[in-house]
């Protein structure tokens, strides 16, 4: 009993059957596919968000560019997709048949050789997860090796945000442009398109995102979640007790990028297409308000942060068609300003306090760094003599 009381604070699983039950039963039952599928649609981002609670809530890290790794998943599995559509017998009519549409409006002959690896679908999972890792190990190492962090790493992800967009607009005989990748049709000749289909890719998104959920939470609970903590309030600190700083931020904006392009492959396949409209500075802007709204410190908060905001944006954007961006600007100012600690802040404030004692929550102890480290750092002008105390107020 003691074990499953540990594992049930370990990783609030209370918290999360109650996110399960909403997302499995209530949802599913309450609502008409098309509104179920708006679900879905919501739940990709909740992996941007995720990944942002884990690099920037955790490790100080903002990236205002999360967009980039979202598309990049997507379009991963747009190309798969796209190629499967694009059959000599589907495209009989086109120039040149066999290769996608506007490849074919293009004036392009045959299929570029960076799209021939996507007739398998097992490469395609592969690179929906490899090819944002390694862009994304690229930026990191070239910026945190080098001590860039803060404002400046906010800067440069929105300048390679700005950067990827206008490459995927320009290269239209290579991306579809402006239109992105769209008429997408079958997965393995099993149409995407259908209802049945739909609440399959819908519970199919709900399993990976407690799947990131659970990973998340793990590396939050270990002693890489309490160095991140740690280096987040005392960088400087963590480096001189001996860890290289650089190789933890590294991973955990690699993590951040792949639950991003997981998110986008998913959105791929339950909307039916990708474009840069999603891969540019103003979605990832967004990306991070579903984060700050929910509580950067919170896992679940992210996911209720997502739902709230894509929600309210769906329902500002019907009922005051002119007003709607006002709406959504007045909910970000007024929760940023009243709830600092978004969604999650809250709840540990205002209403799990006035709980039975027997149903709350006990804090994490990954949330205690953040003031057990800021404690070391003040009480203690002078470095300890003891190494291996240096070790463990950094890493514990």
């Amino acid at each position: 009993m003691n074990f499953i009381a540990h594992l049930f604070a370990r990783y609030q699983l209370s918290h999360m059957l109650i996110l399960a039950l909403l997302l499995i039963v209530v949802l599913p039952l309450s609502m008409d596919i098309f509104r179920l599928n708006l679900i879905g649609k919501y739940l990709t981002y909740a992996f941007v968000a995720i990944g942002l609670v884990l690099c920037w809530g955790y490790g100080g890290i903002l990236s205002l560019g999360q967009g980039v790794f979202f598309g990049l998943g997507g379009y991963c599995m747009a190309m798969f997709l796209k190629l499967e559509a694009s059959s000599p017998e589907n495209t009989a009519i086109q120039t040149t048949p066999g290769i996608p549409d506007f490849m074919d409006w293009n004036q392009l002959t045959e299929l570029p050789w960076f799209w021939e690896p996507f007739h398998s679908f097992g490469f395609t999972l592969l690179a929906i997860i490899l090819v944002p890792a390694f862009f994304a190990f690229v930026v990191t190492v070239a910026m945190f090796k080098r001590r860039v962090g803060g404002v400046y790493f906010a800067i440069i992800t929105q300048a390679v945000a700005a950067i990827l967009t206008i490459l995927i607009i320009g290269q239209q005989g290579y991306t579809g442009g402006v239109n992105g990748i769209t008429d997408l049709r079958t997965l393995h000749g099993w149409d995407i398109r259908t209802d049945e289909a739909k609440y399959i890719l819908y519970f199919v998104c709900v399993a990976l995102l407690f799947v990131c959920l659970f990973i998340g939470k793990y590396v939050i609970n270990s002693k890489l979640g309490r160095l991140l903590v740690a280096m987040r309030e005392r960088e400087d600190r963590v480096r001189f007790s001996g860890y290289d700083v650089s190789a933890f931020k590294i991973f955990i904006f690699c993590l951040a990028s792949v639950f991003s392009a997981i998110g986008g492959a998913m959105f791929t396949l339950q909307i039916g297409f990708m474009s840069p409209t999603f891969v540019g500075i103003v979605p990832s802007i967004e990306m991070v308000i579903f984060c700050a709204v929910g509580g950067r410190l919170s896992l679940l908060g992210a996911v209720y942060g997502a739902l709230l905001v894509n929600a309210a944006k769906t329902s500002f954007s019907e009922s005051f068609p002119e007003l709607w961006l006002f709406a959504m600007g007045a909910l970000f100012i007024g929760v940023v300003m009243a709830f600092p600690n978004g969604l999650a802040g809250v709840w540990t404030t205002y209403i799990e306090p006035r709980l039975p004692a027997r149903l709350r929550s006990p804090v994490p102890p990954s949330t205690i760094p953040a003031v057990a480290v800021t404690t070391t750092a003040e009480t203690s002008s002078t470095p300890s003599a003891n190494p291996t105390v240096e070790h463990r107020h950094a890493g514990n």
